[in-house]
């Protein structure tokens, strides 16, 4: 006869405690929460501080932090938010799609300091008298740094997204709310997560030019590790240099143990595939969150509350009536009048830039525009360098990170820690260190947009390999694929998408990564070689408006060019020929 079970036994007492200990834990994170708000707000109500002295102080780390990370993060859902929304408008509207795509193509290469004069200018004058006009001006260009993977990523998920699967949803009388939420965003949230590690990790890049910078006879220093570590190279205090730097890679790691890796985990059920995996991505933290009953409880209600209405509505709207098929051509008729609208409203901006873009430029030189032309040639060899190199190593290892569960759970997080590193923080080591062996910005230029844009490639071939069917690598195994079989019938034709999408993306990034690599200042002294990146960031310091505007402008041709004679037409054959069908 068995022992009668205590109701106090220990494993009992475990099980109904953890989640007690994990409420008060998320009740007192909100709580931390409220008051940063609270600690911000009054912050950002104040008189307006262009020049915050900064301090080399180990002690104020965790404030300047605090402050970063506030606008990182503040930056990241406005970023989310937006490439969400213009993703979404650009795969529904064929007649806005061409034209939607190349200006996101335009604006994902162009520097973060083109954005700078505007950007900054105009958020001052509309919040005249707080320091939020100068904060809004800095997430705006964090914004800029991390907004065009994500709109990308999105795009190509949505135009990736199988036949079959929105013709069920028409079947099944889907509305717009629910297609979106129900298959949609689950199809894209792979690439979204990992695509948002690069975002981050390219906002800490946006970071380091942002919160400390010259715009003319202007000076503007915010407090944040951003003009922490700007401020030790240039006076060139290595120990507040590498306190700085290891403070971010703090951070970094924080990040990716308590946000990314738990997200990778979530989003790992959104995989497309009729086997289900035997191996599966796994998180502590997120096994942790869901014994909380307060995570587990709260958010379900409240958003059983707001989708409640919405779908009581759908259910008694007319179209929930009739079945209507898949018709492009009726969607490209009730896209004509957005698209008209649209083009009008750019034709009369246009006109008006134009006129302004005429008078300002007859400040420039024959001398300066022949320089301006030599410095592009030589930014666009350095980009589409950078771009091969990263992609030769990427690829390969992207693949066997997504495809061995077992390298994956050790290369994975070291990848993640150091893509969200920003490369601008260990530029001023880089630097010191070439000068030291001989080496110059010129060699130094090609090492910074190697870190700025290899990533980009990675982690979207690694969420490629990942989102291959367990289904189909399985079928390769059974029928004895070779390895040049695999790789050019299932391997490369399942992760074509993701890799249009992270080399793109790290065009723009290596574009964006010009200005700090091909100009620096360390140790009170400047180091430049020519390219466009160090004439825009030459012109920033010195209010040279002229050269910003001609070196945006050869900026965006060149990546029109491209986009038009390769991008687009790479972008159609994974629509078309290299789209997982059923």
């Amino acid at each position: 006869m068995s022992a009668p079970q205590h109701p106090f036994a220990r494993t009992l007492v475990m099980v109904r405690t953890w989640p007690f200990v994990l409420d008060v834990g998320v009740a007192f994170c909100g709580l931390a929460l409220f008051f940063a708000v609270l600690h911000i707000a009054r912050y950002w109500m104040g008189t307006p501080e262009p020049v915050v002295p900064i301090s080399h102080s180990a002690r104020v780390l965790p404030l300047y932090a605090f402050y970063s990370l506030f606008r990182i993060g503040i930056a990241y859902l406005l970023s989310l938010t937006f490439a969400i929304a213009y993703g979404y408008a650009a795969a529904r509207n064929p007649r806005l799609e061409p034209w939607m795509i190349a200006v996101l193509d335009v604006l994902q290469s162009i520097p973060v300091l083109s954005f700078l004069p505007p950007v900054v200018l105009a958020m001052v004058s509309l919040v005249p008298g707080h320091q939020l006009g100068i904060e809004m001006g800095v997430i705006l260009l964090i914004f800029t740094g991390q907004v065009w993977n994500l709109a990308f990523s999105f795009y190509s998920s949505l135009k990736s997204i199988p036949r079959e699967m929105m013709e069920a949803s028409l079947i099944y009388r889907y509305s717009a709310w629910q297609r979106f939420w129900q298959l949609e965003m689950p199809y894209a949230a792979i690439g979204l997560v990992w695509n948002s590690i690069v975002s981050v990790a390219g906002g800490w890049f946006a970071l380091m030019l942002c919160e400390m910078f010259t715009m003319g006879d202007r000076n503007f220093q915010l407090p944040g590790l951003g003009s922490y570590i700007q401020s030790a190279a240039n006076g060139g205090d290595v120990a507040a240099l590498l306190s700085g730097i290891a403070m971010v890679i703090l951070i970094v790691v924080a990040t990716d143990q308590l946000v990314w890796r738990p997200l990778i985990a979530w989003s790992d059920k959104f995989k497309f595939e009729q086997v289900e995996s035997a191996d599966r991505v796994t998180s502590p933290v997120l096994e942790m969150m869901r014994r909380s009953t307060l995570l587990n409880g709260l958010p379900g209600r409240l958003w059983a509350g707001i989708q409640q209405p919405i779908y009581r509505r759908l259910a008694r709207s007319r179209e929930r009536e009739t079945f209507h098929p898949i018709d492009e051509e009726a969607e490209q008729r009730k896209g004509a009048m957005a698209f008209w609208m649209v083009a009008a409203a750019v034709v009369i901006a246009g006109v008006w830039a134009l006129m302004q873009a005429v008078v300002m430029l007859r400040a420039i030189t024959g001398h300066e525009m022949l320089h301006l032309l030599a410095g592009a040639a030589a930014t666009f060899l350095r980009v589409n360098a950078a771009l091969l190199i990263s992609a030769l190593w990427t690829v390969p290892v992207g693949v066997a990170i997504g495809f061995n569960p077992r390298l994956a759970r050790v290369v994975q997080p070291l990848a993640q820690v150091l893509a969200s590193v920003p490369a601008s923080a260990f530029y001023p080591v880089l630097l010191l260190g070439l000068l030291k062996i001989g080496g110059g910005v010129g060699i130094g230029s090609i090492a910074l947009m190697l870190l700025g844009t290899q990533w980009y490639i990675l982690f979207n071939v690694i969420a490629g390999a990942m989102s291959i069917p367990s289904d189909l690598r399985e079928v390769a195994t059974l029928f004895r694929f070779t390895r040049w079989q695999r790789w050019t019938r299932l391997i490369l034709p399942g992760i074509f998408p993701y890799l249009i999408t992270g080399m793109v993306t790290a065009s723009g990034g290596a574009w964006n990564a010009s200005v700090m690599a091909e100009y620096a200042k360390v140790k009170d002294q400047t180091l430049e070689t020519i390219g466009l990146g160090a004439e825009i960031s030459s012109a920033t310091d010195h209010g040279r408006f002229a050269i910003i505007l001609v070196a945006t402008i050869l900026i965006s041709l060149m990546v029109i060019t491209v986009n038009r004679l390769l991008w687009r037409r790479l972008y159609r054959l994974a629509e078309t020929r290299f789209k997982l069908e059923g």
